[in-house]
């Protein structure tokens, strides 16, 4: 049934014709070549044929086709052979890919890609030269993973750019770059990354029918789009994909056994299968002394304990002062206001809130202004006027400076959401809102499964060894088997003697 939907298809594209007049209407009518500017087309006669060159302004490279342009009339300058003469064309032509195509649907698609098409007068056949020059910027480490110690360079816009950052780092045979385009308009360059004899076979074809069947105009917002054709994550907020913008880690889990997908135009990668724990690591952790990095990852533990806990625990202490014990009891405002004190917390949440956004919106020579402005506003004036108590203001920024040191920025978001339902619950129901949430919180975070992969493992199922990696920052010498979670072929990554 496949093939013959398969040839119906191929019937319909319109094929090359040997007539150029034929060719010229349909691309005309095509890509609206008078109409929209950044077409270019170019006529010339080589060896008494007329050739037809059609090229995209702004992704190919001019100085190439410059190039190719005194090739083909050295060709008619000097060639007195006048049979064969698309052979002839296509063996001047000194660029490194170069193929043909049968049908102007194929070129079309391929010349909206950057591609310069070369028709010739009584061939049914088109010539593609492969000049693309994307306009972007150079591979800059990423500002949100930053390293002390480590490589500078970072993914770009430029899908051929990443994979090589990749190639750089992984110079196996093996490793497989795959490129599939998605958006029936858009037409997005999609790779998707593994190591043949590592990855698990069952898992890149079904990523691959995930991608199959995403069915939409364009994905214009890259690899979010294509994140949530796959794992259908709906509500929940918390992240079920890993994104990265380092070569290094990206690299780093391809050779445990994860799959990897690159999408044209985004500066970061899709990192497949993912778990909760994966967004608690950082690259910054491997780039240290194993003790080093096993103190800066408990560290960012207590960081995202306080960014879920600490607010909720401080206001039930608050609403229930007999549980705190006689070593605790400074805890608690020792002043009141008109304001109550959850009242208080939701104020001063959503204004951090706002202040992130002020933060990313607001142009760098003004960023220090805005500094002053939020230290002034929420800092002295708001407690001299009695909006809030100091202690709302430290335990409120103590959530917050946990929520930025979480490695993973949606899952920071995400904790963030958790813990103003935490304060519902508390503000509501007190001690059995907190246990009753507290529990439902990791019921969910139990329950999920993208891709059928269990998002607290290796807590949940519980695997001492992983757990252990988890825990502690163990020494690459150390680490000889890959993660059971990615269902290697081959499970050893270094030799045992």
């Amino acid at each position: 049934m496949s093939n013959e939907i398969l040839e119906e298809a191929s019937v319909d594209k319109q094929k090359v014709s040997s007539r150029m007049i034929e060719n010229e209407r349909y691309l005309k009518e095509k890509l609206g070549i008078g109409i929209t500017f950044d077409i270019g087309v170019r006529k010339l006669s080589v060896l008494e044929k007329e050739l037809q060159i059609y090229f995209l302004n702004g992704l190919c490279d001019s100085q190439f086709i410059i190039e190719l342009l005194k090739e083909l009339m050295f060709l008619d300058a000097t060639e007195k052979q006048k049979q064969r003469v698309k052979e002839q064309i296509e063996n001047r032509l000194t660029h490194v890919q170069v193929e043909r195509v049968k049908t102007l649907d194929e070129a079309t698609d391929q010349l909206l890609a950057g591609l310069i098409i070369i028709l010739i007068e009584d061939e049914t056949e088109a010539i593609l030269v492969d000049v693309r020059s994307y306009p972007g910027r150079g591979p800059d480490e990423p500002d949100t993973e930053r390293v002390v110690r480590g490589a500078r360079d970072g993914f770009t816009e430029n899908l051929i750019v990443n994979t090589a950052l990749t190639r750089r780092r992984i110079k196996d045979e093996r490793l497989r770059h795959e490129i599939v385009q998605v958006g029936e308009r858009s037409k997005t360059d999609i790779c998707i990354a593994y190591i043949k004899d590592v990855a698990d076979p069952a898992f890149i074809e079904n990523v691959k029918k995930e991608l199959d069947g995403i069915k939409i105009d364009g994905i214009s917002m890259a690899d979010k789009v294509v994140e949530e054709f796959i794992v259908k994550q709906g509500i929940n907020p918390f992240p079920l994909v890993r994104y990265t913008e380092r070569p290094d880690v990206t690299a780093t889990h391809l050779l445990e056994g994860h799959v990897v997908i690159y999408v044209d135009t985004s500066p970061s990668v899709i990192i497949l299968p993912t778990t909760f724990f994966h967004h608690v690591q950082h690259a910054e952790e491997f780039r240290q002394a194993p003790i080093v990095g096993t103190f800066l990852r408990w560290v960012r533990f207590s960081g995202m304990i306080f960014a879920l806990l600490i607010l909720p625990l401080w206001l039930l202490m608050v609403m229930e002062p007999s549980l705190l014990p006689a070593a605790l009891d400074f805890i608690g405002p020792n002043e009141t206001t008109n304001v109550p004190v959850f009242a208080q917390i939701v104020i001063a949440e959503i204004g951090i809130e706002l202040l992130r956004m002020a933060a990313i919106h607001t142009p760098s020579p003004l960023a220090t202004a805005l500094g002053l402005v939020a230290a002034l506003l929420i800092g002295e004036i708001a407690i001299n006027v009695g909006l809030f108590i100091p202690e709302v203001i430290l335990y409120v920024a103590l959530g917050a400076i946990g929520t930025f040191a979480t490695p993973s920025y949606e899952l920071g978001i995400a904790l963030k959401l958790s813990r103003l339902v935490l304060l519902l619950a508390v503000f509501i129901f007190k001690v059995p809102g907190f246990i009753i949430g507290f529990t439902v919180f990791f019921i969910f975070l139990t329950s999920i499964r993208p891709m059928n992969t269990p998002y607290l493992w290796p807590f949940i199922p519980f695997y001492p060894r992983a757990f252990a990696d988890i825990l502690f920052r163990l020494s690459v010498p150390l680490k000889k088997k890959r993660p059971k979670i990615v269902n290697p072929q081959n499970s050893t990554k270094q030799s045992t003697n």
